[in-house]
């Protein structure tokens, strides 16, 4: 379907896959301003006899409603439009930019308790509103939960409800009966056996968490023989409070899970109360505990503090400590433990925080972590963090200085204050804290890499090279830096060797589009054309919207004289790039190669709606509507490129030929007499003038006899 274009408005793009329900695909919607992506998807009906149809489109409109209704909920893609068209369904969506979560729960991967209960309940969340529109989600699993691209939320997709069009079978005796939708680890017994339940979803969720602390896939559970129940505590290190609400989650009998999602996720709020009461202060207690009634002797304050604890202070109140002697010392001590306790807790949860790159909540809870405790170095690094994944590279430099004021051989804060100046076009003071940095670790082949950047900006390349070869030498799997080293290579036009480095990166990391595009740039100033080309294709292969890549490849079908394929990898071009008035300006000219001259003036006129001005664009188009013979309109044209360039005598020329077709034959001669002007050995122009007065001569002679 790529290429095709639905219902009058929506042109395909890419496909996203599909299975046995249907396929998806990215497509740009043409009636919007500035065609903005969406996603449709094909919905295909087991069989098309008239009664399955008729089944299908009751269903179909059904679950569009509940969708749209569904899309309301900010986590959840819009319904943008559903239509029937071939006997096939599509529902239009809005598109999410980012990766699904099978991208981040890979097998081996672990994630801490902290972040396994933050993941949980914000899909939880959305969950909840699900359930309480009384829809079953019917197939969560990690590919139908999104991270966008740009604030990191989680968004529930794919709902397995609309899959009831498509999987409603008959068979050979004309009974109807539907598939069972899920995922194979992910769907429980009874939603295998076609009664899927809310608690069904409930299940498919504690699996994914499960998944999350194992780090081992679902299908490598293991099972119990006897009560079909999972077993996998032993298989990672996790408190009781948080195995027991798993435990529920995914219990074999449906009705000894949490019912729906509201349950579920009041079972996680209540865990978090009870961890929060067990490390939160008291600020104003009812009355005073009074500790120590006697005399403590100063040399044994240790003793004294080692002996309490501070857990047990903590959960009471605390409004005062009557010491004798050296009272306000003792209470001082313990207040400062207790502050330290606190404020580690606020650090480890702000970098789970950090780790599910929830930055903006990274940060308030790394603010609260140095609000307590303002000589806190490790929070004021995350700070910096924080506010460099923000963008907010200024706050970012000052936290990391606060960091270093305070423990001034923190590698990880010279780093960070390293890459945060780089980011300000700072690159000699960034340099200077990635020496910094390496005086206390060399071995950091990312800084290595870093500071060859910086340098490279400085236009310090020998430099430069010489610190990625120091990255590749500490980390020689680091394809970052042999394509950094080939940037350069590739700038001081030394192309053998930017390919070899190109080739190295390519060899480590064959998927890096980047690597393929850039060996496809060195290639072409080798004048290797064909290799060149198979480059940039394998660029657009991996990622089909890489315009630089689709308008290189475009010019080299163009150099090798492929002008149909140019052609269409110049279409391909200007879906990802509507605004590149030279996409329209070579298509035109290849088009009008190909003799389709109404369509290079379709092109041309493209161009010149994006750039006005440009000459040479206006001249082709005189061209190509002079081969229409549309003498007038070409006129014009070229009237144009003279207006822009006056001294374009080819311009000239051509508007003379076309005042001849007119038969303006004064208008002519004074457009080759200016051709000539401006190139006085231009042999057309010279030729057309003779050729048209003495056309002129001959045309007066037999008026003159006759005057005679």
């Amino acid at each position: 379907m790529l290429g095709s274009t639905l219902a009058l408005r929506y042109q395909i793009i890419n496909s996203l896959g599909g299975g046995g329900f249907g396929e998806t695909y990215v497509a740009s919607d043409s009636q919007l301003p500035g065609t903005p992506q969406c996603v449709v998807k094909k919905l295909k009906p087991q069989s098309n006899d008239p009664e399955t149809l008729q089944t299908a489109r009751r269903l179909f409109d059904t679950e569009a409603q509940v969708l749209y209704k569904l899309g309301t909920h900010e986590q959840i893609p819009q319904l943008k439009a559903y239509f029937e068209e071939n006997q096939e369904f599509y529902l239009v969506q809005e598109f999410i930019e980012g990766h699904d979560l099978s991208v981040e729960l890979i097998p081996g991967k672990v994630y801490s308790q902290e972040q396994v209960i933050l993941l949980l309940q914000e899909i939880l969340e959305i969950l909840k509103f699900v359930h309480q529109n009384k829809v079953i989600h019917r197939d969560i699993n990690p590919r139908n939960i999104l991270r966008h691209k740009h604030d990191n939320r989680l968004f529930l997709i794919d709902f397995g409800a609309v899959k009831q069009i498509t999987t409603n079978v008959v068979t050979s005796q004309s009974q109807k009966f539907t598939v069972a939708i899920g995922t194979p680890g992910y769907i429980p017994s009874e939603q295998a056996q076609g009664n899927p339940r809310y608690s069904s979803d409930i299940y498919a969720l504690g699996i994914i968490g499960i998944q999350a602390l194992t780090g081992i896939p679902p299908e490598q559970l293991e099972y119990d023989e006897s009560t079909n129940e999972i077993v996998w505590r032993h298989q990672t290190t996790v408190s009781d409070e948080l195995a027991a609400i798993l435990d529920k989650m995914v219990r074999y009998d449906f009705r000894q899970r949490y019912q729906d999602a509201s349950m579920a996720l009041q079972a996680f709020k209540d865990l978090n109360k009870r961890q929060s009461s067990q490390a939160t202060i008291v600020a104003s207690p009812a009355s005073p505990i009074v500790l120590v009634q006697q005399h403590i002797q100063p040399v044994n304050y240790i003793k004294f503090i080692k002996s309490i604890n501070i857990k047990s202070i903590v959960t009471k109140t605390i409004t005062g400590i009557a010491l004798l002697g050296c009272a306000t010392t003792v209470y001082m001590f313990v207040a400062s433990a207790i502050n330290s306790n606190n404020s580690a807790e606020l650090y480890k949860q702000a970098n789970t925080l950090y780790e599910l790159q929830r930055y903006n909540d990274a940060l308030n809870t790394y603010q609260k972590a140095v609000e307590i405790r303002a000589d806190y170095g490790d929070a004021w690094y995350g700070k910096g963090k924080a506010l460099h994944e923000l963008k907010r590279y200024k706050d970012a430099l000052l936290a990391y200085d606060k960091a270093i004021q305070i423990s001034p051989n923190n590698k990880d804060a010279w780093r960070g204050r390293g890459f945060t100046l780089d980011k300000l076009n700072r690159q000699s003071e960034a340099i200077a804290s990635y020496d910094k940095a390496l005086t206390i670790q060399q071995n950091d082949f990312e800084v290595w890499n870093a500071k060859g950047e910086s340098l490279a900006d400085l236009k310090r390349y020998d430099d430069a090279i010489k610190a990625f070869d120091k990255a590749v030498e500490l980390k020689p799997d680091y394809y970052q830096s042999w394509f950094n080293k080939g940037k350069i290579l590739h700038t001081l036009k030394r192309y053998d060797d930017a390919l070899n480095a190109y080739d190295k990166t390519i060899e480590l990391k064959p998927s890096y589009e980047a690597a393929w595009y850039s060996k496809g740039n060195a290639l072409t100033n080798l004048q290797r054309y064909q290799d060149a080309f198979n480059a940039y294709d394998k660029a657009v292969q991996l990622k089909p919207d890489y315009a630089a890549a689709w308008f290189s490849r475009s010019n080299m079908l163009l150099n090798l004289r492929r002008y149909p394929e140019a052609i269409d990898s110049f279409n391909q071009l200007i879906k990802y790039d509507s605004n590149n008035h030279e996409a329209f300006s070579t298509r035109g000219w290849l088009l009008h190669q190909q003799q389709q001259y109404e369509q290079a003036v379709q092109s041309y006129d493209k161009a010149i709606a994006i750039k006005r001005n440009n000459y040479q664009v206006w001249f082709n188009r005189g061209n190509s509507l002079f081969s229409l013979k549309r003498y007038e309109d070409a006129a014009a044209s070229y009237n144009r490129v003279i207006r822009y360039k006056p001294d374009h005598y080819e311009s000239w020329y051509s508007r003379g030929n076309a005042f001849f077709n007119m038969q303006r034959f004064q208008d002519a001669i004074a457009s080759y007499e200016r051709a000539i002007q401006l190139k006085p050995d231009y042999q057309q122009a010279i030729n057309a003038l003779k050729a048209l007065q003495a056309q002129q001569q001959q045309l007066q002679q037999p008026q003159q006899i006759i005057k005679r």
